[in-house]
């Protein structure tokens, strides 16, 4: 059973499910509920203390699940509720705790209040629900802004009425995904709805898609011109008329309360964790400031290059950022919309340089974008995604490990362009290549595909051959495998009195390409970062190495955890 710590969620070790690529229970292609209960006994040896779920909802898939059609339902390529109730209880019955996405910026075309609105026609109450806008021009045959599209191309889609051409909604991302009007009050009942909804139902936590971008300037004031586009930017800037408004905090303030009164009334601990893409760290904070989030995703490991100055300095700033008002700080290697980590850094160029009072402004969204040209070495990548999962899993705070990282689990690079599923490859004419390669579906056993995902069924995302020697069932027994360093280290960090949540220091007692922190009580992590190896601390034990050691030195690209 879970245990009753209310803060469980300033320490957690949080694994996420992408339900269509985890386990496919019903052999159809597509991973489902019923292969994730089938999978929770491997969640539980693996040793985290919660399960995201990302979106289950009835969706048409415009967008991976993220155009919801229905928030109170599961789509039937998933399952049903009565599979989800299961779920949740099968997880609790071993220790862990579920979060599940919420999407309250956009929906889907096919969502009934869309659907009314549509019919609904100009300044009707239903509209008033979504932004719809008449268009510039003589005949509103212009976009109403110069907004672009996180997915290309630009943020404003036509209505196609009965009489022809008329009014304009906004999407962010994709046109099967308009946006919700958080300045209406209905809106916010809706959401209201929802969130109690799952929170009754035992889900212990919600993920909160694009938290940071949900209310809108209503002038709707054209931005800046990208030049890659030609349209307005749509990517994070201060003062941004859809990024970071002054109204999220009043939303923030209003969930906080519907979740705190869940414990009030004795019925547990329910907890939000914001996606934001928000800059500088000091504005993403407010979001949790006292009485708003409880965490919000730290993206800043993500985009740090791999080395020891910018590890350093971008960890520094973020354990003081969120200790100067008392929050936990996240971790997160990777996730579903980004380059898997051993690819990655096996990138001639691993990511950006980080200083302790700055950020790379200007690498604001586009993950995939910028790793897709160049080549990999994956021994080097996976080598070093090794180092980076021990060093993540030392640091103060919350962790996030994306579905197949316990493998060692590279991107699929070649899928070909006709099985292709991410809008934004298509809204831009393929400069973007997409998400795609990350959300291939999991192997689990067998020498061919699809490697236990399913009986013989082809998966949605074609496997590529090289996975019979990373599946879970090959990395089982071997004791040298990425899945047992995962297990092994997640197995100290449960017992480890110095891990989880609390503070760290720094020794200068290494040059500058070796980072060496200490916990207490005890506990030490090494990561080497040079070209050469360097020799371990005096005095000290080794817990667990992310390589082997030769002669008590730490090869290049290695983390060890020691016992001081």
């Amino acid at each position: 059973m879970t245990s009753p710590d209310p803060s469980w969620w300033r320490s957690a070790v949080v694994y996420q499910i992408y339900p269509r690529s985890f386990a496919d229970g019903n052999n159809d292609g597509t991973g489902d509920i019923p292969g994730m209960i089938e999978r929770l006994d491997y969640l539980r040896d693996l040793g985290v203390d919660a399960v995201w779920v990302s979106p289950w909802y009835p969706s048409p898939m415009a967008d991976g699940g993220y155009d919801v059609a229905d928030y109170c339902d599961i789509d039937p390529r998933f399952g049903t509720l009565a599979d989800a109730d299961a779920f949740l209880a099968g997880a609790h019955e071993r220790g862990m705790r579920v979060l599940i996405d919420l999407v309250p910026n956009h929906c889907s075309i096919a969502h009934p209040a869309f659907r009314a609105a549509v019919a609904a026609g100009p300044g009707s109450a239903e509209r008033a629900l979504f932004h719809f806008a008449d268009g510039r021009g003589p005949a509103g045959e212009l976009p109403p802004n110069n907004w672009g599209s996180l997915f290309g191309g630009p943020a404003w889609e036509r209505v196609i009425g009965p009489d022809g051409p008329e009014q304009w909604y906004l999407h962010m991302f994709a046109p099967e995904q308009p946006d919700w009007n958080w300045a209406n009050p209905d809106v916010v009942a809706v959401f209201d709805d929802v969130i109690r909804f799952w929170f009754d139902r035992g889900v212990d936590g919600l993920r909160v898609d694009v938290a940071d971008g949900l209310a809108k300037d209503a002038a709707y004031p054209d931005t800046p011109v990208d030049p890659a586009t030609g349209l307005g930017i749509a990517s994070f800037y201060p003062g941004h008329p859809w990024w970071n408004q002054p109204e999220l905090d009043a939303i923030q303030r209003h969930w906080r309360e519907l979740a705190d009164g869940y414990a009030e009334h004795g019925m547990g601990e329910r907890i939000f964790v914001c996606e934001a893409n928000t800059k500088p760290l000091e504005a993403l904070m407010r979001f949790v400031d006292p009485g708003r989030m409880h965490t919000t995703f730290n993206f800043d490991m993500l985009w740090c290059e791999w080395e020891a100055g910018s590890l350093r300095a971008m960890i520094d700033r973020n354990l003081i950022a969120h200790a100067a008002i008392g929050a936990p700080t996240t971790w997160v290697l990777g996730n579903h919309d980004s380059t898997r980590v051993a690819t990655r850094y096996g990138k001639p160029e691993t990511g950006k340089p980080f200083t302790l009072g700055g950020t790379p402004e200007a690498w604001a969204y586009r993950f995939a974008e910028y790793f897709w040209p160049q080549p990999t070495d994956i021994e080097l990548g996976r080598r070093r995604a090794r180092a980076a999962a021990l060093l993540e899993l030392a640091l103060p705070g919350t962790t996030y490990v994306y579905q197949g990282e316990e493998l060692g689990l590279p991107e699929v690079e070649d899928l070909p362009d006709d099985v292709l599923d991410d809008p934004s490859f298509f809204r831009t004419g393929g400069r973007i290549r997409g998400r795609d390669g990350c959300r291939v579906p999991l192997p689990w056993s067998g020498t061919t595909a699809p490697y236990g995902n399913g009986r013989d069924a082809s998966p949605w995302l074609p496997q590529p051959d090289v996975w019979a020697d990373l599946s879970a069932a090959a990395q089982d027994g071997d004791p040298d495998s990425t899945l047992s360093l995962y297990r092994r280290a997640l197995a100290i960090r449960s017992t480890h009195p110095a891990l989880g949540d609390g503070t760290l220091a720094w020794s200068d007692d290494y040059p500058g390409h070796v980072l060496y922190f200490t916990r207490e009580p005890g506990f030490g992590c090494l990561v080497n970062l040079s070209t050469e190896p360097v020799d371990l601390p005096t005095g000290s034990r080794v817990l667990v190495a992310s390589g082997p050691l030769s002669d008590g030195k730490v090869p290049p690209d290695t983390s060890v955890w020691l016992d001081r």
